[in-house]
């Protein structure tokens, strides 16, 4: 019998090849040759002893093997992503690698000035900014530091409230020259609506207090955040943004001011065996210092 050893290579692959679709396409995503990518694939169904992708018209289909490894294979690589960054410091000054998990809106609205402080005061600092709506899994190390809107449970974690981030509902003030402003919420069913395509949190915490806002028909529908921003900007309707944000740009006029309360609760998380951590620890500082201050300059007295 040939013995082999599978090792991260091979597992690197299969993520890659479910991810694309395609063998051609896991070689262009990891720099790889293809029929190295195919002795990859071949090593991990020889140890399976079964296929985990079937060919189809559209690509390579996993296999409900394949489907069940991908969760152990998703740790693995958070893993040795993690066990990189930890290999690029110098454990006794900030320098090195840290991966900091946040919303979309938040990473690209409010994060970059913060950061740039940062990494001026520690240059060493790299900076790796995942930008997803998603929770990434602190426990699995999938990231160092993450900026929640919802309050963690797991024992595991450390956490910092930064408190609530009101939200309102803003215009373009050429969209109302056009259209006129709304005087009530119900007013709202005669204007082009920008919303959101699911639900998350805080919509229901609103549609719970304004059962009005749940007749409301949206006419432009995104899960985005920084979609429904630009939409807002560009004068396509009336929609939600954090009230901060909306304030920084003259253009936009908040609508039923102090008539709507809405706050996203937000959260600073990282894992408990990185509190000491030179990097995360100044990373984490500089984070709570930053949005507590953009919490501070959008608070509603």
């Amino acid at each position: 019998m040939t013995k082999f050893t599978l090792d991260w290579d091979h597992y690197r692959t299969f993520l890659a090849i479910l991810e694309e679709g395609s063998q051609s396409g896991a070689a262009r995503a990891l720099g790889l040759t293809q029929p190295t990518v195919g002795r990859h694939l071949d090593a991990l169904e020889l140890a399976a002893g079964k296929p985990l992708f079937l060919r189809s018209h559209q690509g390579l289909l996993p296999t409900e093997t394949a489907l069940s490894m991908r969760t152990y294979a998703e740790t693995m690589a958070a893993s040795a992503a993690a066990l990189a960054r930890t290999a690029s410091a110098d454990t006794g000054s900030p320098e090195g690698t840290v991966r900091i998990s946040v919303s979309e809106v938040i990473g690209l609205e409010v994060l970059p000035p913060i950061l740039t402080e940062l990494q001026e005061r520690y240059p060493r600092l790299a900076i790796e900014l995942s930008l997803s709506d998603s929770v990434e899994d602190l426990l699995k190390q999938q990231a160092d530091i993450a900026v929640r809107m919802v309050e963690p449970t797991q024992a595991a974690l450390v956490s910092r409230r930064i408190g609530g981030i009101p939200v309102g509902v803003f215009a373009h003030r050429s969209y109302l020259e056009r259209h006129g402003t709304p005087a009530t919420i119900e007013d709202l069913s005669e204007h082009r609506l920008i919303g959101f395509d699911r639900q998350f949190a805080y919509v229901r915490e609103m549609l719970k207090a304004y059962p009005a806002m749940a007749e409301v028909r949206f006419h432009f529908r995104t899960d985005s955040n920084v979609a429904q921003l630009a939409m807002i900007r560009a004068e396509g309707g009336i929609g939600m943004c954090q009230v901060g944000l909306g304030a920084r740009d003259p253009d936009l006029v908040q609508l039923f001011a102090g008539q709507i309360d809405l706050q996203l609760k937000t959260f600073l998380v990282m894992h408990e065996n990185l509190r000491r951590v030179p990097r995360c620890r100044v990373a984490f500082d500089a984070l709570a210092e930053g949005l507590l201050a953009y919490r501070g300059s959008t608070t509603v007295a």
